[in-house]
C-alpha cells in the first residue's frame, strides 16, 4: 500500500453558496459516515486531525490566511492508503465535499 494526501479544497467566502443550518448538519454527518469507513476499511494512514479554519501565509510577508485574494480554502486534508492513484481517485469520489462544489487534490507520498 502507498501513503497519498488528500487535501480538500472548497469556496468558504462566498455567501450565496454556503449551505444553510441544516444543510450544514447533513454535511457534516456525511463527513462522519465518510471517515467511518475509511477507517473501517483500513484505508486511513493516520488519525484524523483537526485543524483551524484560518492560518497565517508565509512568503515576503507574514499575512493572516486564506489569501484573500482567492475564493477556494483548504477544509481539511487526510492520509490515506490505497494500492495506486486509481484507488485513490475512487475512494475520494464519495467524499463529501464535491457534493458542495469542493475538489479532492490527492498527491501520492514519495
Amino acid at each position: 500500500m502507498n501513503e497519498f494526501l488528500l487535501v480538500f479544497w472548497r469556496d468558504y467566502q462566498t455567501v450565496e453558496i454556503q449551505p444553510s443550518p441544516e444543510q450544514l448538519r447533513e454535511y457534516r454527518k456525511h463527513w462522519a459516515d465518510w471517515f467511518r469507513s475509511l477507517a473501517a476499511g483500513d484505508k486511513l494512514s493516520r488519525p484524523i486531525q483537526i485543524f483551524a479554519p484560518q492560518g497565517i501565509v508565509v512568503s515576503s510577508q507574514v499575512t493572516k490566511g486564506p489569501y484573500t485574494e482567492v475564493t477556494l480554502s483548504v477544509g481539511g486534508l487526510l492520509f490515506l492508503k490505497a494500492a495506486d492513484y486509481t484507488e485513490a481517485v475512487e475512494t475520494a469520489r464519495d467524499c463529501p465535499i464535491l457534493r458542495l462544489g469542493g475538489t479532492v487534490e490527492i498527491r501520492q507520498g514519495l
